[in-house]
């Protein structure tokens, strides 16, 4: 397929920009439960708590760690697209609150399903976005090196990365609950199911779990040349 930008196909950038608009919706209902935070929240809710530092500060240094380590352990440049994502999805969050969509959705579901329909719709869309292999966040990258280099399942290496985030934010003073256990048995494990059912209903190839360099941004790529 032609190469439109940084060599990434079109294929791969609308597969990319829809998982990010899914992922965002998803975070929306999600948030609008109110019913909890993700693992990776607890985690920097406790640190921002333990440290007397801001939230976002915790948030930021717990993603720079985590990238420098991926870096060292795949021993590559970081990419930067990480960020774009959390970027893309942020503002995508702000603009459904300034539209205020929540007043169609929270009529007609209460918080419990809502919250189900927010983690399955995060689920589909981290399948998308690792399938696009650009902008993979920073704990799907962690999870990609685990499945690459310990030959261990996705979901496997999912599962031990939240319940260690889940468990050092609780330990910090982090707050878990129902959206916590929710966020773990319903995201990861159904990851790599919609890869297999992307892949089966509308052929799109897999460019994040399967490929053997997916996951280092083709800009980071260009200018080393």
């Amino acid at each position: 397929m032609h190469k439109q930008l940084f060599g990434w196909s079109r294929q791969q950038i609308v597969t990319y920009l829809n998982g990010c608009l899914c992922f965002s919706l998803g975070a929306k209902f999600f948030i609008d439960s109110k019913l909890g935070v993700d693992p990776l929240d607890v985690l920097n809710i406790g640190l921002a708590n333990r440290l007397h530092i801001t939230i976002g500060i915790a948030s930021g240094a717990v993603a720079i760690i985590f990238l420098v380590g991926w870096s060292f352990w795949n021993k590559r440049r970081p990419p930067l697209s990480p960020f774009f994502t959390m970027f893309l999805v942020g503002n995508l969050i702000d603009l459904w609150n300034l539209l205020n969509i929540g007043r169609i959705f929270k009529p007609l579901l209460p918080p419990g399903p809502m919250l189900v329909v927010g983690l399955l719709l995060c689920s589909y869309a981290s399948s998308l976005i690792i399938m696009s292999g650009i902008g993979i966040r920073i704990m799907d990258l962690i999870v990609i090196t685990m499945v690459r280099k310990w030959r261990w399942r996705f979901f496997v290496g999912k599962l031990v990365l939240e319940v260690g985030l889940c468990s050092s934010g609780w330990i910090l003073g982090g707050p878990v609950g129902v959206a916590t256990i929710a966020f773990i048995f319903l995201v990861g494990p159904f990851i790599q199911p919609f890869i297999w059912l992307n892949g089966r209903l509308f052929s799109l190839p897999d460019h994040g779990l399967k490929e053997p360099e997916p996951v280092l941004s083709h800009a980071a790529q260009l200018s080393s040349q």
